[in-house]
């Protein structure tokens, strides 16, 4: 069937992108997968630094030294995945775009990319050491700090994904200005929910500590203060187009309207002349004199009569 057809071929599109997004991930956590260990110290270098003399990290479920690196290749190797999977996500659907749609789109999921490896690189390089600094320094004295591995991974992987999703907020805030569910000044409104917002999702996804609080409601903040500078230039821009567009139909209304050559000129308008012998064509009604009314009911008379 005609309607079949084009659905089927859309799966089977839909199927081997998917089945390479497998391979190209499958292709990378064989890579990593030779470096587990050295990745896992990698990643546990913020809390090894910070840990008192003697104090190490822990094992302890029997699998636990080979599931957990195993583990963090895999997660890795998706994450290193990602523009290569928004990649196949836009060659999918682009063809069912329209070239306004496409010119909106690709900036958009590029920009969301690079947003969610900044959040990854905050959180690693900036969060971790000062939340860590604080662990240590309010561990109670004579209390081993003895982070198990699989935990300790656990907890990383939760703060990547949760700072990179709040590095987000900027794409999510222009997206609401572009499709027109919100404007500039409205967002700005806003702001003292947005704030409180803010640290109610950082006291959901971090621990139960200000520190780590903070440092995710801080950049949620701003980036939410950098979200309504895109939307109020998003805003001008919109607003600029629909009065070009508002002048153009103008325009093209008033060039539809008929001009001073196309009026009627003086010779095709009828002539008195025209008028008057028209009008001499036509039968004028005369009314009787009394004489002869006189004669026409005498006539009637005369009819009657036997």
């Amino acid at each position: 069937m005609e309607t079949e057809q084009p659905f089927m071929a859309h799966l089977i599109e839909l199927r081997d992108r998917v089945l390479r997004i497998v391979v190209v991930v499958i292709a990378i956590f064989l890579v990593l997968f030779f470096f587990a260990n050295d990745l896992y110290h990698l990643v546990s270098e913020p809390l090894l630094s910070k840990l008192p003399d003697g104090s190490t990290m822990i094992a302890t479920g029997v699998a636990a030294p080979f599931l957990t690196p195993f583990k963090l290749s895999l997660v890795a190797s998706i994450f290193m995945a990602i523009p290569y999977i928004f990649y196949q996500f836009w060659s999918f659907v682009a063809p069912g775009l329209y070239n306004h749609e496409k010119r909106l789109a690709l900036p958009l999921i590029a920009s969301s990319v690079v947003l969610f490896y900044c959040g990854i690189l905050f959180s690693f390089y900036i969060v971790f050491p000062l939340m860590f600094a604080f662990f240590t320094a309010t561990t109670p004295e004579g209390v081993a700090m003895m982070t198990d591995i699989s935990q300790y991974l656990d907890f990383i992987l939760k703060m990547f994904f949760a700072f990179g999703i709040a590095f987000e907020v900027p794409v999510f805030t222009i997206v609401l200005t572009i499709t027109g569910v919100t404007n500039a000044d409205q967002l700005a409104k806003k702001r003292p929910y947005v704030i409180v917002g803010s640290f109610v999702i950082g006291m959901l996804l971090t621990p139960p500590d200000i520190v780590s609080q903070t440092l995710l409601a801080i950049p949620v903040w701003l980036l939410f203060e950098l979200g309504i500078i895109f939307s109020r230039i998003i805003g001008k821009r919109k607003a600029r187009e629909e009065k070009n567009n508002f002048v153009n139909d103008q325009s093209s209304g008033d060039s539809n309207e008929p001009s001073a050559g196309n009026e009627p000129s003086a010779n095709n308008k009828p002539s008195a002349d025209n008028e008057e012998s028209s009008a001499s064509d036509e039968p004028r009604y005369k009314p009787m004199t009394d004489e002869e009314m006189e004669a026409e009911l005498d006539a009637i008379e005369q009819e009657d009569k036997p």
